[in-house]
């Protein structure tokens, strides 16, 4: 278990379009010391988002007015808490566009509530593991007038507005901050990052890549992320660090 007696459990929002499956997760959920939620769509979870401290969101794909793809789109603007989307699709094109719109994780149905109290526990991992990236008692770092800090987990742009970022790519940029100018393997970028082992982990890196490079575009000034054909990535800009 991720956390002690003393620690309130994590709140998991679940949208489950099948009835039967989303009472056997929560009663699994529960007994495994989460604390769940049913979720029936957009207006419950925006307003759990608004009133309690949710960890997790599970979203089902098949959701109707808006789906889970869009709702996922909408959570994540508004929202860095963890999504992990359901859906029966198991092709990579789904995989991608589930990340492409935000989401830390996919899984495939049919799928157990063991399996799904595996994935949780990783996000909630990766998620605290971004605190232990990088020297210790160094919790803030700058580079092209960016300016990072591990312990709130925050990242403010040159013009000093704070930039959204969601767990996954949190800890993508922690470990690239903790190896500047070196380049790192895709498999040890998965490694120190915590993104899943699967046939599609490389493909999962890439876009997670793809949309921390975007977040950190100013203006007409590129992102420090350079790719290394065959090999990995490097972050290309000099680090600054302090307490």
């Amino acid at each position: 278990m991720l956390w002690s007696l003393r620690m309130t459990p994590p709140l998991i929002l679940v949208t489950e379009t099948e009835a039967a499956q989303q009472q056997a997760i929560r009663m699994h959920l529960e007994e495994s010391g989460f604390r769940v939620m049913p979720s029936g769509g957009a207006t419950q979870i925006f307003q759990a988002l608004a009133t309690m401290p949710v960890g997790v969101i599970v979203l089902d794909a098949a959701l109707r007015g808006p789906d889970g793809m869009d709702l996922c789109r909408d959570v994540r603007a508004r929202s860095e808490v963890p999504v992990i989307l359901v859906g029966a699709n198991s092709s990579e094109v789904d995989r991608v566009v589930a990340l492409e719109l935000g989401a830390d994780d996919y899984i495939n149905k049919p799928y157990s509530a063991r399996e799904l109290a595996a994935r949780l526990r990783a996000v909630l991992r990766r998620g605290r593991s971004v605190r232990a990236v990088g020297l210790p008692r160094q919790t803030k770092a700058a580079f092209d007038g960016w300016t990072v800090d591990f312990g709130r987990r925050s990242l403010v742009n040159p013009a000093g507005e704070p930039v959204n970022l969601t767990a996954a790519e949190f800890a993508l940029l922690a470990v690239l901050l903790d190896h500047p100018q070196m380049v790192i393997a895709r498999a040890r970028l998965m490694e120190l990052a915590g993104v899943r082992d699967t046939p599609s982990s490389d493909r999962s890196i890439d876009v997670l890549i793809s949309r921390l490079r975007r977040k950190l575009r100013y203006g007409d000034q590129p992102a420090p992320i350079v790719t290394v054909r065959r090999v990995g990535y490097m972050f290309s800009a000099a680090v600054e660090r302090h307490s």
